[in-house]
């Protein structure tokens, strides 16, 4: 979920140069963004990860097996408190590198275009990105971790355990490029 350039200023993934890295592909829409925002954020943290390309990152957090490092600021560090004997976290960061203007995206693997918010894409208005992870070890204000996709250095928003008594739906249903569409406002 993760965006970066190479040294040139060129996407490995795709070539393009660093003005036009994140420029719509054909078939999707961006928007001009509003003027001012809504609300005001805390970074409360960093996220280490062993990635610092695009093309380095996994496409979504099953796909990492990697230990990754969460250092949470010291002002922050004493909500970690009671964490120890905690297995999965819901890990929420900001992708920080993702273009913000996308309100219609062409995924590689689909015939056609989908609403971002059909998708688990970086590149959305607000780039709120969650992992469940698992939490490996507490270490004063680092977690390690294992289920993230982004870069390296991406900003930490916030930390809540993962409890999957109300956390996970095993019937939840996602439409996919063979389904047939439902229109926003449909049932």
């Amino acid at each position: 979920m993760g965006c970066g350039l190479d040294a040139g200023g060129a996407d490995p993934e795709d070539g393009r140069r660093d003005d036009e890295a994140f420029g719509p592909r054909p078939g999707e829409t961006a928007v001009a963004l509003p003027e001012a925002f809504d609300a005001g954020l805390y970074f409360i943290g960093r996220i280490r990860t062993p990635w610092t390309r695009r093309a380095e990152c996994p496409k979504n957090s099953g796909q990492s097996d990697a230990a990754c490092t969460i250092e949470v600021d010291p002002l922050f560090a004493p909500g970690l408190q009671s964490l120890a004997g905690t297995t999965h976290l819901l890990v929420l960061y900001w992708m920080d590198r993702a273009p913000r203007n996308l309100v219609a995206q062409q995924p590689r693997h689909a015939p056609a275009p989908r609403g971002t918010f059909a998708l688990r894409s970086p590149a959305r208005p607000n780039p709120i990105a969650l992992s469940v992870v698992e939490l490996l070890a507490v270490g004063g204000d680092r977690l390690t971790v294992r289920g993230l996709d982004c870069l390296d250095g991406t900003p930490l928003l916030d930390l809540k355990p993962y409890f999957a008594s109300t956390d996970a739906k095993p019937e939840a249903r996602v439409a996919r490029r063979d389904d047939a569409p439902r229109e926003a406002g449909g049932s």
